[in-house]
């Protein structure tokens, strides 16, 4: 079980001559949210708003982290808004392996390592591997070692031809699931390196014979399922995204802790056996 130092994703920028009119009205118009709606959850007026986005007035540094509290703002553009309105960023950026992290990373070490031996891991906001069980790396053995160092990429990990994505058995859907979650995070996040992560990932091909002849499984699972080949045994397995609840740190608030839970008692049963 390794944790590994992360990156930013992608430093706040104010754009340029813009200000923070036009970020804020695009926030709010993709959470369909009206100008006086707004108002009333911040105790404001339709006027200031409209004013705010027009560039007519400039709002205080405490108006707009209100704001982007009722707009529900990722963490790391909420920066992005107080710079460009001229403030200093409010979210510190902490490296993962600072020692002000380290009640946190022990945390999650324990949270993940408790878990087994079912599969967990931690991402950072690119899908980058942080931190790792060894249920997880149960299912990697045999992966190229390219794949798997430096910083390992759990969406590479499971859509590259020499990943995990042969050993998949109902890799359509899975692939599907796994570019629709990056488009959902790509649309709340202006991130251009999520985006090019996406671009690389949904070029992948598929590999021949995917899918193909495999007769439906009778199973009624309760939410869509990775099933993959494992030593001969097709495991399958639901999987649960954890996120920090109010962080107040740009890397906590994108980290996310991602738990697979046996979606039937075969697996189960399996799983339990390699621990005795």
């Amino acid at each position: 079980m390794t944790l590994v130092a992360s990156g930013p994703a992608d430093s706040p920028t104010a754009p340029d001559g813009k200000g923070a009119g036009p970020l804020l009205r695009a926030w709010r118009e993709r959470r369909r949210i009206s100008q006086l709606e707004l108002a009333l959850r911040a105790d404001s007026s339709a006027r200031h708003i409209s004013f705010v986005e027009t560039g007519r007035a400039r709002p205080s540094e405490e108006m707009l982290l209100r704001l982007a509290e009722h707009l529900d703002v990722p963490v790391r553009e909420r920066n992005a808004l107080l710079l460009a309105a001229g403030y200093a960023p409010h979210y510190p950026e902490t490296p993962l392996d600072d020692p002000a992290l380290d009640a946190l990373r022990d945390g999650m070490e324990r949270l993940i390592g408790g878990y087994e031996p079912y599969p967990a891991l931690v991402v950072d906001a690119t899908y980058t591997v942080v931190a790792a069980n060894r249920g997880i790396a149960r299912l990697l053995e045999g992966v190229p070692e390219s794949l798997l160092a430096p910083a390992p990429n759990a969406m590479r990990l499971t859509l590259h031809p020499e990943g995990l994505a042969p050993r998949i058995r109902n890799l359509r859907e899975w692939r599907g699931h796994l570019l629709e979650q990056m488009e959902r995070q790509i649309a709340l996040h202006r991130s251009a390196a999520l985006r090019e992560l996406y671009e690389e990932v949904a070029a992948y091909p598929v590999p021949a014979g995917v899918d193909e002849g495999r007769p439906a499984e009778p199973v009624a699972y309760f939410a869509l399922p990775l099933r993959i080949e494992h030593e001969g045994r097709v495991l399958s397995f639901v999987s649960s995204i954890s996120t920090f609840n109010t962080p107040m740190d740009v890397t906590v608030a994108e980290l996310a802790i991602e738990t697979f839970l046996p979606a039937d008692p075969a697996t189960a049963k399996y799983l339990r056996s390699l621990v005795g």
